[in-house]
């Protein structure tokens, strides 16, 4: 199924379940032009019209509150399906990463080390950065 149908079905949902395409718009991220646009090229190609629309308020028609009825909880479904993948793949990350270092195991030389290399001294020392 192309992109855009599904897109222009999404839009539905937003108009008829928030009641207001003013909602809507804000809710789906566009203006409030290009979401009733988009609903008249839906209704348009679907033939009939899905929303009853006055000046102070939006609602599904017969047609409508079928499809909202219908398709809505399929959609809701994808949302949660999506949603619990997120979670999963968060908690199958989580293991393989590295432990902080103040959890990390700290090596024990013991007194081996002491005997055999006593005499050796380190030191840490700044290199310059700057190259002529």
């Amino acid at each position: 199924m192309p992109r855009q149908p599904v897109n222009d079905l999404i839009a539905f949902l937003a108009v008829a379940r928030e009641q207001s395409f003013t909602k809507a718009a804000a809710k789906l991220g566009v203006s409030q032009s290009a979401l009733s646009h988009t609903i008249r090229g839906l209704e348009a190609r679907l033939g009939l019209r899905l929303l009853t629309r006055t000046t102070r308020s939006v609602s599904p028609t017969e047609a409508g509150e079928r499809l909202l009825v219908t398709i809505g909880p399929r959609f809701d479904e994808i949302e949660n399906e999506l949603a619990a993948l997120a979670n999963f793949v968060k908690r199958r990350q989580a293991p393989f990463a590295s432990p902080p270092a103040s959890t990390r195991p700290k090596p024990f030389y013991g007194r081996r080390w002491n005997r055999c290399c006593r005499n050796i001294r380190t030191s840490m020392w700044k290199s310059s950065s700057t190259m002529a």
